[in-house]
């Protein structure tokens, strides 16, 4: 079976994963966080087993679907794979949440909907980014005379994989400070905001717009979700091409396994947020991944990596830096 069958063969499987998604959003919003508070570190770590255990299960419905009657494993170890290489790579957008969050000074009470807001806007660019990368990988494929048998070699994700190259060597030399907040008020986000709207500088509860002297305005709160919506824009341009070295063909793999990630980065953010000294290794690791998936797009024509060997190698990485995390944690200047 063609991987664009999965669309037409199974339409089950999209609609149960649409179905589950609008099911749980609308609990999220409308029952578990109707009202804006402060989410502690045990809401946020029930919701993240939540978001992986629901992923997990669907995962197991794409082999029972796809994968058992043809007595194979290659759609669930893809999407496993592109299921954590996303999870991996979204790490860096929570840091920068941090720092966006710090900056417009915005209530921890209030995080909740904003993040909530930003990705639901995540859900329809991831769409887009996937469905027309997969359709621009298929006409890209060159074949290149190399001996008796002919590379074939697609243009775009040797592209890709130089891109992330670059990003991964950029990331290990990278850190995660507030430095980087002293530029967020050149954010292109703030600066479509302050040219379409009125800013307001105060806070109206939990909402995005404000009137104020018979002025409609905006909030701060609006603008940090301008400035989330642009961010998770700008980290798509290195998750997504790295979710293409493990499915470059399949975009429902690739689109459900990616939603499931970022569906749970909220309740991600917050562990993250109120425990940062733990991961400041963590960086040096997705830097690492990123390398390796790289490099695993250019030699894609020579040697093609399994799905199960690119998961082992990803999972074995985080570990690893999480472990130096813990066992080397940051050291703070006394004054």
């Amino acid at each position: 079976m063609g991987h664009a069958d999965h669309l037409i063969n199974h339409p089950g499987l999209i609609i149960g994963f649409g179905v589950a998604v609008i099911i749980m959003l609308l609990l999220d919003l409308g029952v578990f966080n109707k009202n804006s508070h402060e989410v502690s570190n045990k809401e946020a770590l029930i919701w993240s087993l939540v978001w992986i255990f629901l992923s997990m299960v669907f995962s197991g419905v794409v082999y029972y679907v796809l994968d058992k009657p043809q007595g194979i494993t290659d759609n669930f170890s893809k999407y496993q794979a592109a299921y954590w290489i996303e999870k991996a790579l979204s790490v860096d957008n929570l840091f920068v949440f941090i720092l966006v969050f710090r900056f417009f000074k915005i209530p921890k009470k209030y995080q909740h909907k904003v993040l909530f807001w930003g990705i639901l806007g995540a859900l329809a660019f991831r769409a887009i980014f996937i469905f027309a990368g997969v359709e621009l990988i298929k006409l890209t494929y060159v074949h290149i005379p190399f001996g008796e048998h002919p590379l074939e070699v697609n243009v775009v994700l040797t592209i890709f994989g130089l891109f992330l190259l670059v990003a991964g060597f950029k990331s290990w030399f990278s850190s995660n400070d507030d430095s980087e907040s002293d530029n967020m008020s050149k954010n292109i986000g703030v600066r479509l905001v302050h040219r379409f709207f009125k800013v307001s500088n105060d806070f109206d509860g939990d909402k995005f717009f404000t009137v104020q002297k018979g002025v409609k305005m905006v909030t701060p709160l609006f603008v940090a979700l301008a400035v989330i919506e642009i961010t998770d824009l700008v980290f798509a341009v290195d998750s997504i091409p790295a979710i293409f070295a493990i499915a470059p063909d399949d975009p429902f793999i690739l689109y459900t396994s990616n939603i499931f990630a970022i569906l749970g980065l909220r309740s991600l953010y917050f562990l993250l947020a109120n425990s940062m000294d733990m991961f400041s290794k963590l960086h040096y690791g997705l830097a690492v991944i990123l390398v390796f998936i790289g490099v695993k797009m250019l030699i894609m024509p020579f040697y093609h990596f399994d799905s199960m060997v690119s998961l082992a190698i990803i999972g074995s990485v985080l570990i690893l830096s999480v472990a130096a995390s813990l066992l080397f944690p940051v050291k703070h200047k006394t004054s």
